[in-house]
């Protein structure tokens, strides 16, 4: 690693349960460390040279993305470090009277995403590869089953495939550059003006079907409702200002299956 941030102060500020780490560390800038034993690329978990590759082809189309400082791995381990970029995360808790504002943002950062030329893209997220990923992650023995959705609590992995197995997948008819894990930890906003600063975890981005990223936000938004008492018309200020007027409920609820074994 560079001297900068080998000998910069560490924090260490997450740790997957698929042994990912992430730290914080105060240098001369302040960057992130992403951590993780070596992994196959086909691995939809955290893989250093697929995000590096993404941010980099985010970040030459203008949207906002950590810079990429170093790439590296050893015997036992690949990282990668990134700049930090400003903002707080979307999920964690707004003013009642600052979420719908937030929230437009959001969508807005969806809808650019949502426009980027599909055919420049080089990554791949469609059914195909989806469906693949999930039936090699209970193979490996991969799928967090700790951190599934409520209706899902205590199954196997073999069980969540079975339920996918039998799950008609929607037709592809609308594809887009997704980010490929739209959470609402992973949009950063100013906390003044309420607009986007930065996107981070972008190892899943790909050319899919828009619910791909609309299911995954919108359960966020719907789980981040509930926890903290927000107004129920949350996702429909959301999905108004994205251009939809109502959830498409079948791919909602299918892609909200695939994100289980990621």
């Amino acid at each position: 690693m560079t001297d900068d941030v080998r000998d910069g102060r560490w924090e260490r500020i997450a740790q997957r349960s698929y042994g990912t780490a992430i730290y914080r560390v105060e240098g001369r800038r302040t960057y992130y460390v992403k951590t993780t034993p070596p992994r196959d690329p086909d691995d939809l978990r955290f893989h250093p040279g697929n995000e590096a590759e993404r941010l980099g082809w985010l970040a030459g189309r203008g949207i906002p993305v950590p810079e990429v400082v170093e790439l590296g791995e050893s015997e036992d381990l690949q990282w990668l470090v990134t700049t930090m970029v400003p903002g707080r995360p979307v999920a964690g808790g707004w003013a009642p009277h600052e979420l719908p504002r937030v929230l437009e943002s959001v969508a807005d950062l969806a809808r650019a995403l949502h426009e980027l030329p599909v055919g420049e893209c080089p990554f791949d997220r469609g059914l195909q590869s989806s469906l693949a990923g999930a039936r090699t992650a209970v193979e490996r023995g991969t799928v967090d089953l700790d951190d599934l959705d409520p209706e899902h609590d205590g199954w196997s992995g073999d069980r969540l495939l079975a339920k996918l197995d039998a799950t008609p997948p929607p037709p592809e008819v609308d594809v887009v550059v997704c980010h490929g894990d739209l959470c609402l930890d992973n949009v950063l906003v100013d906390p003044e003006g309420k607009s986007v600063t930065g996107v981070i975890d972008v190892g899943r981005l790909g050319v899919a079907d828009r619910w791909l990223d609309l299911a995954i936000v919108l359960r966020d938004i719907g789980e981040e409702t509930r926890e903290r008492g927000y107004d129920p018309d949350c996702a429909e200020v959301f999905l108004r200002r994205y251009g939809l007027t109502e959830i498409d409920e079948r791919r909602f609820y299918f892609y909200r299956l695939v994100d289980e074994f990621i």
